[in-house]
């Protein structure tokens, strides 16, 4: 079961970024791996608004660091972030595994449910940035 009330878009989140936020560049998060990132966006570093971006070579997706059965993080630090690269990730409180790829819950108390998409821009020297919001996430 989701949690009651939860938003259905990244962007109604608080704190959610703005198009065109800075998050950082390709090149700082390590290829085939799962990168929790904290976005100060007002909240200061007490409240950050929390990613998790999964690189693939130059394309990287992102998502917000929240599991949709209860709205908790998938993990509250780097350390304790499971995934399996290109595969899966999973979230530490209730162990459910989401999707790489698009982000779905396949397995757990949210299946067919998903983490919410925030779409990214890549530019040509590697600069991520929050995308429009109708834009997809790679």
């Amino acid at each position: 079961m989701a949690a009651s009330n939860s938003p259905q878009h990244w962007f109604d989140l608080p704190r959610a970024p703005a198009p065109g936020t800075a998050v950082g560049t390709v090149a700082e998060l390590p290829d085939g791996q799962a990168t929790l990132f904290a976005l100060d966006t007002g909240g200061g570093v007490a409240q950050p608004f929390r990613l998790l971006l999964l690189r693939d070579g130059t394309q990287v997706r992102g998502f917000v660091n929240r599991c949709p059965h209860f709205g908790v993080p998938l993990a509250a630090k780097q350390s304790l972030l499971i995934s399996k690269p290109g595969n899966s990730i999973s979230c530490n409180v209730h162990y459910a595994r989401f999707r790489w790829s698009d982000g779905v819950c396949e397995a757990g108390e949210c299946e067919g449910e998903g983490l919410m998409a925030v779409p990214l821009d890549i530019s040509a020297d590697g600069q991520l940035t929050i995308a429009a919001t109708g834009r997809g996430c790679d």
